[in-house]
């Protein structure tokens, strides 16, 4: 688990990427709350709390007494997300890094190209 993160959200995200993964396609059931709970050794709230984050978020929807199911656009949804979560986050340290040390964009470009080759 990831100190820096509320739980509820680090048990949303691995759904995320069991949904991902494929583990659980578009439409498939999800465990219930009560089995995620008991899997990450969580409270039943906590794990409630997750699944109302994916269904607020468009990734999982709710069938009254059968449980949750993965929405059809869920993996679009996720991947967008996380995009918009990766540029507005991680890449501005980035960026600001290349800037600091003088690394170039044709540099960058290069050294990018050659990362994809591998």
């Amino acid at each position: 688990m990831n100190t820096n993160k509320p739980i509820y959200l680090q048990i949303a995200e691995g759904l995320e990427d069991d949904v991902q993964a494929g583990r659980y396609p578009s439409d498939s059931r999800l465990p219930s709350v009560r089995d995620t709970a008991a899997n990450s050794q969580v409270n039943v709230n906590t794990a409630m709390r997750a699944y109302e984050h994916l269904e607020r978020e468009g990734i999982i929807y709710n069938r009254r007494g059968i449980g949750y199911f993965v929405s059809a656009d869920a993996g679009e949804r996720i991947l967008a997300a996380r995009k918009e979560q990766f540029f507005a986050d991680e890449m501005r340290y980035f960026f600001s890094r290349l800037s600091q040390i003088g690394i170039a964009p044709d540099e960058l470009r290069q050294l990018y190209a050659s990362y994809l080759e591998k």
